[in-house]
């Protein structure tokens, strides 16, 4: 209980920065803070120490592959911000990171090589 606990409030923390970034002069860093990998690191001291270094290895291998649909993400904000509303610019972009993640999980399953 006490560990999601911890999560909510690195998740309810993360939130608050955002917020608070985004009324200062440095909105733009904004963009960095969801990409801090408070995430990944929970993710990797549970793949590590349950599947072992292999397992780990092959884990951040795929989150590198993974920057791939948030690259898409990015794009697509970047191409319709200026053409379209706030809330259908952001629902097309991520029904295109949904669809980026799709063909790479496809991709992944089909032609991995690892553990």
């Amino acid at each position: 209980m006490s560990g999601l606990l911890l999560k909510g409030a690195i998740g309810a923390a993360v939130v608050i920065v955002i917020a608070l970034l985004s009324r200062s002069r440095y909105f733009f860093v904004a963009g960095l803070v969801p990409l801090f990998p408070s995430l990944a690191l929970i993710a990797h001291v549970i793949v590590g120490s349950e599947r072992g270094a292999l397992a780990l290895r092959e884990t951040a291998i795929f989150g590198l592959w993974s920057l791939l649909p948030y690259a898409v993400y990015l794009v697509v904000v970047i191409l319709l911000s200026e053409r379209l509303a706030l809330w259908h610019t952001l629902l097309l972009a991520t029904a295109a990171w949904c669809g980026a993640a799709g063909v790479l999980l496809w991709g992944w399953q089909h032609f991995r090589t690892g553990v």
